[in-house]
């Protein structure tokens, strides 16, 4: 982690005053090794405050799973077009990627619609090549399925943006249902049904689907039509499932926190039963020494070797036949070669990082916004690792980029994000500069030609670097600790408490702890060894930390020397974790230790025993009476405006009420069709209108009011504004290239604002008890200080 990383210390929570006692006495029903105060400070931090939240987290039997036909009539659709291929004995062509969740997705098809269709019958599936193809459908791949006598096409994970592909299956008569969780296209392309959770409002329990759980809600809808059929349990997908969402960047909240649940019960009868459910998975959980019972086994162990089929072999099919095969022998030789492609895949993904730091040592990052690099020796396979670990390390948005020297020449790779950055927005702001894009806000996949690349580089720095400005954010990594511990307070009890959290992922991510006045002992560097025993060139140090009272626990460092370790007393944040190996002859047994993120020297400004609880969270629930606060009941757009009200609070000696609700977000489209028609009112009756008064009927602020006003003006109205008024006179003209850029920067910046101020909605009341922790600590000084002078 770099020096740079700004740690971030979540406030104390105390029992009896900030956390009522009932609700631990309920957490605690889950943790009687303990007393659950562990557990019930993190589930409040994280917004887990009712019984009834509490017992749906906890126990995926008491969630109540939402149906797949709440996709309404797509889902509809995609099912009647199966029945009819089921009763009219049509042949199925599967359409999936070669990442973890697209070959897993692909599986869940296979084996799902496989209790219909009879494999490699009348069902096949196509999976691109990560090193000679892109994702998503294209032209050669469909005129060979038309060709061959498929007229239905059901893609997973892929296919939502691939509209010139979509269009022509139709010319040449296939149907397409897409089964996908990618970025929505405002028009609807040509296909027998669209499954897609971005279609669905935010707060809908399938918003956050992954590819694998789309195609899963496909098979249980068929499931629901044709009951009589399956002669398998819908139930034995799920473990695929979980392989799927917890290997992807989704957020693991509504069905799917549920379904990677019962997947990872499911999961672990891969190891208990004999002859295991799914041979390939059992080898695969044998070779990476883990038991199945925890996310971090899919996410440290199955997951990368999954992902490493591709990014070595370029060709992903043998992947789906691992995890479906019931040929035990097959199945342990294709796992062998998926070990062998991960061990090569470590390497690879090391040597990359070297270069890529090596290449930033010369590059000026108090100017970089975003990291962009290319080179032609790069392995396209390990881009997107690598990129993790750079945007990580260096917290910035990170992209790489292998140029193909083809001519034209183009750049082809993959970018990663942090920090509550949008990079899926950033980017597509340039997509006139793009050939290909797609992806999440926190992944994408890009390329373009390498003669558009400075300006694309120069493009996306401008973007955040303004973006940031507006947000008062500063760039660097952030690095937050939930809860500060002892080294005495490590082990089982503390262990167990934390998993009652799990599964981690995106919105709820592992509870990181900050151990202070620390220090290390006994460190050793370790070689990992691949499925031969063969050393792989890849570092961990192994040590024991210990405090002042001379309690110690064992950890592990990836990726460093222990030459990297601090000599002296420091300040740690780790994570708490289970080490399952077991090598009695190299003394090696079942235990618990640390896994290291980061250390710096001891520092008093890490303390956060400041009360802060005078912030109020009145978001969800507003209490029937009231007490006497100061209620922020517009929705900020940037850390300055909070900070504003917080001061006011403060000077005001009254608690600030976080009080206002979602914001609309209409389409930028509407916003301009609404603004024009003010412009052609106005106009007509020769009235003004105050800025205000626009910035309210349209919901927007300053900075878009003005871009809006200037697209007008482009568009041949005359506008004159005072301090008073603004009066528009005139009537629009057909617009001109000039206009049309005009418009399409009021969209982004409308885009940009209504992004702002969804971050803002849903930013976490301990985020801003921590801002207000920073205030108090800035007043105190300061009384310190006029006391000294």
């Amino acid at each position: 982690m770099s020096e740079s990383v700004q740690w971030q210390v979540l406030p104390r929570l105390v029992i009896g005053r900030d956390i009522p006692e009932a609700f631990v006495v309920e957490v605690r029903h889950y943790t009687p090794k303990s007393d659950g105060h562990w557990a019930a400070t993190l589930l409040w931090q994280r917004g887990i405050r009712e019984v009834a939240a509490l017992a749906q987290f906890v126990e995926p039997a008491k969630y109540e799973s939402t149906s797949p036909f709440a996709f309404g009539e797509e889902m509809e659709r995609a099912i009647a077009r199966l029945v009819q291929a089921y009763h009219q004995q049509e042949a199925i062509a599967i359409w999936g990627d070669f990442d973890a969740d697209g070959i897993t997705a692909t599986a869940v098809l296979w084996d799902g619609l496989g209790q219909f269709f009879p494999p490699y019958q009348r069902l096949t599936y196509v999976i691109p090549n990560r090193l000679t193809e892109s994702h998503g459908l294209n032209r050669a791949g469909i005129a060979a399925l038309q060709q061959q006598g498929y007229r239905l096409i059901v893609t997973c994970d892929t296919g939502s943006t691939n509209v010139d592909e979509l269009r022509f299956a139709q010319e040449v008569g296939i149907d397409v249902i897409v089964t996908d969780h990618h970025t929505l296209l405002r028009d609807r392309p040509p296909v027998t049904a669209l499954i897609n959770p971005r279609s669905l409002p935010a707060e809908h329990p399938l918003a956050s689907l992954s590819g694998v759980a789309v195609a899963y809600k496909l098979v249980e809808a068929l499931y629901a039509a044709l009951p009589d059929i399956p002669a398998q349990p819908l139930e034995t997908l799920l473990d695929l499932v979980a392989i799927g969402l917890i290997a992807d960047l989704v957020e693991l909240k509504g069905d799917c926190r549920y379904l990677a649940q019962r997947g990872i019960e499911a999961l672990q009868k891969n190891l208990t039963e004999q002859p295991p459910p799914r041979p390939g998975v059992a080898r695969l959980l044998e070779l990476c020494r883990r038991s199945g019972d925890r996310p971090t086994d899919i996410s440290f162990g199955v997951g990368p070797r999954i992902n490493a089929i591709s990014r070595i072999h370029g060709d992903a099919h043998f992947g789906v036949e691992l995890l479906t095969s019931r040929d035990i022998e097959r199945c342990n030789e294709l796992a062998l070669e998926t070990e062998l492609a991960n061990t090569r895949r470590k390497a690879l993904q090391r040597d990359l990082f070297e270069q890529v730091t090596a290449r930033l040592s010369s590059v000026d990052l108090a100017t970089t916004s975003v990291i962009v690099l290319a080179d032609e020796q790069w392995e396209p396979g390990v881009l997107g690792l690598v990129a993790g670990q750079v945007a990580q390390e260096y917290g910035r948005p990170t992209i790489l980029l292998a140029i193909d020297e083809a001519e034209p020449p183009m750049a082809r790779g993959s970018a990663r994000s942090l920090n509550n950055i949008d990079l899926y927005q950033l980017v597509q702001a340039q997509s006139h500069l793009l050939h290909r894009f797609g992806g999440h806000p926190f992944a994408a996949g890009l390329s373009l030609p390498m003669d558009n690349l400075p300006l694309f580089t120069e493009a996306l720095n401008r973007q955040l670097r303004e973006q940031q400005v507006t947000l008062g954010q500063s760039v660097g990594p952030i690095l937050q600790a939930d809860l500060t511990v002892t080294v005495a307070d490590l082990g089982e009890a503390l262990f167990h408490e934390l998993k009652l959290l799990e599964p981690c992922g995106m919105g709820n991510p592992t509870p990181k702890l900050l151990i202070q006045n620390c220090r290390f002992t006994r460190g050793w560097n370790a070689n990992l060894r691949d499925a031969s025993n063969a050393k792989v060139r890849y570092i961990k140090t192994e040590f024991q930390i210990e405090d002042e009272t001379g309690a110690t626990f064992p950890g592990v460092w990836w990726g460093h020397y222990r030459d990297e370790l601090p000599t002296g007393y420091c300040d740690a944040i780790a994570e708490l974790d289970f080490n399952s190996y077991r090598n009695e002859a190299r003394g090696k047994f079942p235990h618990y230790e640390i896994r290291l993120l980061a250390v710096r020297p001891t520092t008093p400004q890490v303390a956060t025993s400041a009360s802060v609880d005078w912030i109020l969270d009145w978001r969800t629930h507003r209490p029937a009476h009231e007490q006497d606060a100061l209620v922020l009941t517009q929705c900020p757009s940037s850390w300055n405006e909070l900070q504003r009200w917080l001061r006011r609070a403060q000077q005001e000696h009254k608690p600030l009420a976080i009080a206002y609700l979602p914001p609309k977000t209409p389409s930028p489209v509407d916003l301009w069709t609404q603004l024009v028609g003010m412009a052609k009112h106005l106009s007509r009756t020769h009235k003004t209108a105050t800025q205000a008064q626009l910035q309210t009927l349209l919901g927007i602020g300053d900075h878009s009011l003005q871009r809006g006003l200037d697209s007008l003006q482009h568009l041949g109205f005359t506008i004159v504004q005072t301090e008073d008024a603004i009066a528009i006179t005139g009537q629009p003209t057909s617009p001109s290239d000039t206009a049309t850029h005009a418009i399409e920067q009021f969209f982004q910046s409308v885009r940009e604002a209504q992004f702002r101020q969804q971050y803002f909605a849903q930013v976490p009341i301990s985020t801003i008890q921590a801002i207000a922790q920073g205030i108090e600590g800035e007043r105190e000084w300061g009384v310190k200080e006029g006391a000294r002078n």
